[in-house]
């Protein structure tokens, strides 16, 4: 094979936070690989990136559908499917770009076509043009910074590590947790717990025009939350790098 599989990001939700080089390559590209939940469903990274790409004559718009499930019997096709449809295309030298919200390599599904592409498209170049990611963009949401200093961050879905999500929070100073919208009566329970509620903050769709914050989690314990939702935690009480103790710390740190 001679063709270019691309996976770009397409930020997070709102179009003009799209870049750039993800514009050129989407315009320029043979055809784009569109993932949707299902036939019916309209796709959220084609919603996004659809305003700045436009109209392209001759360029194919490729819809390939992965359904939302961990179940392999269900999976298994649909990812059979999308290898068939994408390998000729890239046997014939041409380039597709395979569209993800977010960043391609930030849990994506473009992730299982970067491993599978050794396989099932030898021959073919991969390449990456990154995006803005909700582990920027729920941050720059509520103006809250992810970390500075010495400070160790923490980026997990929440539905993998519940049972351990109190020591996780112990260990490290920011935590964000993705994917929260079926655990959000564990994670608050681990919040209150912890002693943490106050430093937590809910966003969901964030840049979206339906963006929701929410800084009372009690509110939403048992709300049915958006997919696309994380709570991030941020513990430091910031005062200002330059104020007080940490303007004599600085100083002695640049003598």
């Amino acid at each position: 094979m001679s063709g270019v599989l691309v996976g770009v990001g397409v930020g997070p939700g709102a179009p003009d936070l799209m870049t750039l080089r993800a514009v050129r390559v989407l315009r320029e590209t043979d055809c784009i690989a569109i993932p949707r939940r299902s036939e019916f469903d309209e796709s959220l990274a084609w919603r996004i990136a659809k305003e700045n790409v436009g109209e392209v004559p001759g360029q194919e718009r490729l819809f390939l559908t992965f359904p939302m499930t961990k179940d392999p019997e269900r999976l298994k096709p649909a990812w059979a499917k999308a290898f068939a449809e994408l390998a000729p295309r890239l046997a014939a030298g041409k380039r597709v770009a395979f569209i993800s919200e977010g960043d391609p390599l930030v849990y994506s599904t473009f992730i299982y076509l970067l491993e599978a592409a050794p396989e099932h498209f030898p021959g073919a170049r991969v390449e990456v043009v990154p995006g803005v990611s909700s582990i920027t963009a729920v941050p720059a949401a509520v103006v809250q910074p992810i970390a500075d200093g010495q400070e160790r961050i923490a980026v997990l879905p929440a539905t993998y590590g519940v049972d351990d999500l109190s020591r996780v929070l112990r260990d490290f100073d920011t935590v964000l947790l993705m994917k929260v919208s079926s655990v959000m009566p564990q994670v608050v329970a681990a919040l209150e717990q912890e002693g943490l509620l106050d430093k937590a903050v809910y966003v969901s769709r964030a840049s979206a025009g339906a963006e929701r914050v929410v800084r009372d989690l009690r509110t939403i314990r048992n709300d049915k939350c958006d997919y696309f939702s994380m709570v991030m935690v941020a513990k430091k009480e910031r005062s200002g790098v330059l104020a007080g103790r940490a303007v004599a710390a600085l100083a002695e740190a640049t003598s």
